[in-house]
């Protein structure tokens, strides 16, 4: 069984929709080096091809989109002492991403279900972002050591206010309408609106001028259909702006673990973030809030850059394999963090992360 699922959809006018289809629904569709391997090249040839006018993104089954990176993998290559494997890897995952976001012709992205690490930067490169009521958003690499990428230094920190740091931090899941409004998304379906979605997209006069205009006149009339389906969903994003400004406020991270610990709350979502947090590696909690500082002013080509230093660094230094392992080999769910809390987090160590490991950044040519 192939990993990716490529078809042609024909339009009535003769033109091609290109779909991609991410066929791993046993691993909630996690990007492996396979799918990287077999897109490329489809991309390729459908931007060569004048008849293809956009493409459409989605993950096969009902519970995820895309969960992330193949993590699991990369602990292998890990595992083995092999860090070309790993650079090489997180390489073409940013490319892929970055790709996405230059790429020449309009692309969909079907976002429903998780759509998580890895997921949000293939996302988040498209763009018609479309989420429904299943999608749930989040960057988790704080609960394997790890640090939010795939150009998350770039979306995150263009988020409302403190937002986008509180969301690296906390791993916190953000809904459908949450994502629209802080413009992670740009439309909100329902599941049973995919069939005319792909209809009203081949119904459309292509190649008149402004194929991403076609594509949005769809969506907009579906998603203007769809908005009831949405009224009474829960937006903890937009209800707790303030308190995320008043818990960030600063520029102690311990002082934001000490204000979150000490918060009363009766929502699930606010003491879930806290329990993330808590359980997360207090390396990786420093780690975020100088990473989303240093990138704050960058070029989307230079985060992804930044970010395959700080990927590098964290397959070689422990903490992401101990992440990995405790959570998705032997999940045991104990991992053995390098520092027990955020205080004792030596600045040494979380500079190294900011040193390039190699003469040149992979990235260099991007």
């Amino acid at each position: 069984m192939t990993s990716v699922i490529f078809q042609e959809h024909e339009t009535l006018d003769g033109h091609l929709i290109g779909e991609i289809c991410l066929n791993a629904p046993r691993t909630l569709n996690a990007l492996s080096h396979e799918m990287i391997q077999l897109i490329n090249p489809q991309l390729d040839q459908w931007q060569e091809n004048p008849r293809v006018v956009a493409l459409l993104l989605s993950g096969a089954g009902d519970k995820a989109f895309c969960a992330g990176g193949d993590v699991v993998a990369a602990w292998r290559m890990i595992d083995a002492g092999d860090f070309d494997a790993t650079d090489r890897y997180f390489a073409q995952e940013y490319r892929l991403d970055y790709r996405l976001q230059t790429y020449p012709k309009p692309i969909v992205c079907w976002a429903s279900g998780y759509v998580m690490g890895g997921g949000l930067g293939l996302m988040n490169g498209c763009s018609h972002r479309v989420v429904t009521e299943t999608s749930r958003l989040a960057m988790p690499e704080v609960t394997i050591g790890l640090f939010p990428d795939v150009g998350a230094s770039y979306f995150l920190n263009r988020l409302s206010g403190q937002t986008g740091l509180f969301m690296g931090l906390t791993a916190s899941q953000v809904s459908a309408r949450d994502a629209c409004w802080l413009g992670l998304a740009d439309y909100a379906l329902t599941l049973d609106q995919r069939p005319e979605l792909l209809s009203g997209l081949l119904s459309g006069l292509w190649n008149q001028g402004d194929n991403a205009a076609v594509i949005t006149q769809v969506l907009e009339g579906l998603a203007q259909s769809a908005q009831p389906a949405f009224a009474d969903m829960l937006t903890p994003i937009q209800t707790y702006q303030d308190l995320f400004e008043t818990l960030l406020s600063g520029d102690q991270i311990a002082d934001f673990v000490e204000r979150l610990v000490a918060l009363e709350t009766e929502d699930p979502w606010l003491l879930k973030a806290r329990e993330t947090l808590l359980a997360g590696s207090p390396l990786s909690v420093c780690l975020i809030a100088e990473q989303l500082k240093r990138t704050r002013q960058l070029s989307l080509k230079a985060v992804f850059q930044a970010e395959m230093q700080l990927a590098s660094q964290c397959c070689r230094q422990g903490e992401f394999v101990e992440g990995v392992r405790a959570l998705l080999i032997d999940k045991d769910k104990t991992p053995k963090w390098r520092f027990k809390k955020v205080e004792t987090v030596d600045p040494g160590v979380l500079e190294s992360f900011f040193q390039q490991p190699w003469t040149e950044n992979p990235l260099a040519a991007l």
